[in-house]
């Protein structure tokens, strides 16, 4: 495994980041995806590194040059995005990740009266309970009361280790988006190509997202009448392996390329007690990147299995499934994954879209117990991704996606 080299990304300017949505056909509108797909970053990085190889990014997309970390265009070579997250710098220069709650985290409440943090438990289904489920646990959140859940909040990374340590984190370790990001809309105007100018009757709206920096005014304290102001700036972490990434300077990042910049930091991403889990055997897999399983067929029998189950998955016909994967083995019990979504982009190499693919969001967690695994083959699992060697799909695993951790259960 090459050493990890971690860069935090500082938005100069409102950011468009887009979904699989499309718009631009009159009165459409864009909305913002944040974090955007890894791709997005490990396209802003890639290009850069092939302008500072002096290579014609045109030459690279026609397959007429070649870079040594990034391979081909067609090819990838060892270059990879490892880690992507919302992060926050401080005026110390600590960075700070700020994760989006686990699938199996329940905040409820509000800051007014007070949030409050529960647990999904897998839960063995009652005798002649008949539901849809794969298994035969289901991920439950045991409570005396109903509810309604709070949203729009991410996990501050005090929590994100306690969750990584099966600790159940507080109300204070979650931050408000509000606090994090504004949205700007906006309203552009189709262009007639064949006229080389705007067309008619073609508005649409988008919206912008404008990262908070420091100096940004939040309110005004209730005690002493003074300005309240961010110490921070909010950006973005991304982990690379495999190459020598950009450490200063600029990147285009996401749609219409606006300017971001590079920060080399040395920042140790956390990690769970691998030992622990190990001599325990059981934890919970948790996705940190959304997983594309549709590429990955069943092993065990000709169909495709389920696209939300990781691969190296088989049933067992108890209402459990074996994963095996990576010299990791296990009986997945339980799972506790969101609305799927759906991946694409666009390929500025072929110029056309990606394929659509079905993604289990990030944060969606997986139980596993029986484990039979290594210290060492946990970590290289997290090192490697959720690929099968060979692997199903080189593009997308060096864009980042189908990445992991450990957590324990």
């Amino acid at each position: 495994m090459n050493a990890i080299e971690t860069r935090f990304i500082e938005p100069l300017d409102v950011l468009f980041l887009r979904g699989n949505k499309l718009f631009g056909d009159p009165g459409s509108f864009g909305e913002a995806l944040v974090p955007p797909w890894p791709s997005a970053v490990a396209g802003a990085l890639r290009s850069r590194m092939l302008v500072d190889a002096g290579i014609d990014p045109a030459a690279f997309a026609r397959g007429e040059a070649s870079h040594e970390a990034l391979g081909t265009a067609t090819k990838p070579g060892p270059f990879t995005v490892v880690a992507f997250h919302l992060a926050r710098r401080f005026d110390d220069g600590r960075i700070e990740l700020l994760i989006a709650p686990p699938a199996d985290l329940v905040l409820c409440g509000d800051e007014s009266e007070g949030l409050s943090v529960k647990r999904l438990q897998p839960t063995k289904r009652a005798a002649g309970l008949a539901c849809s489920a794969d298994f035969q646990h289901l991920a439950v959140l045991p409570e005396t009361k109903r509810e309604k859940p709070a949203s729009g909040y991410w996990l501050s990374e005090s929590g994100w280790r306690a969750y990584l340590a099966g600790e159940l984190p507080s109300p204070s370790d979650f931050v408000k988006s509000s606090a994090l990001w504004q949205i700007d809309l906006r309203v552009g105007v189709g262009l007639d190509t064949a006229k080389r100018r705007a067309g008619e009757g073609k508005l649409f709206s988008v919206q912008a997202v404008a990262m908070t920096r420091r100096r940004h005014r939040f309110g005004t304290d209730p005690q002493t009448g003074k300005p309240v102001w961010a110490d921070f700036d909010v950006g973005f972490l991304a982990a690379v392996t495999g190459g020598a990434a950009p450490s200063h300077g600029l990147v285009r990042l996401g749609g219409d390329g606006r300017a971001a910049v590079l920060h080399a930091v040395d920042y140790p991403l956390p990690e769970p007690d691998y030992a622990a889990l190990a001599q325990a055997r059981r934890c919970r897999l948790v996705l940190t990147t959304p997983g594309l399983f549709d590429l990955v067929p069943s092993h065990s029998t000709p169909t495709r299995q389920p696209g939300w189950l990781p691969p190296g998955c088989s049933p067992l016909g108890d209402g459990t499934w074996r994963f095996e994967l990576g010299g990791v083995r296990a009986r997945l019990v339980c799972a506790a994954v969101p609305r799927h979504e759906v991946v694409s982009g666009w390929d500025l190499a072929r110029w056309q879209p990606k394929p659509a693919l079905r993604a289990a969001p990030a944060g969606s967690v997986f139980w596993l117990d029986e484990l039979e695994a290594t210290p060492e083959a946990l970590r290289q699992l997290v090192n490697q991704g959720l690929w099968s060697e060979p692997c199903e799909d080189a593009e997308r695993r060096a864009e980042g996606f189908n990445r992991i951790t450990f957590a324990a259960y």
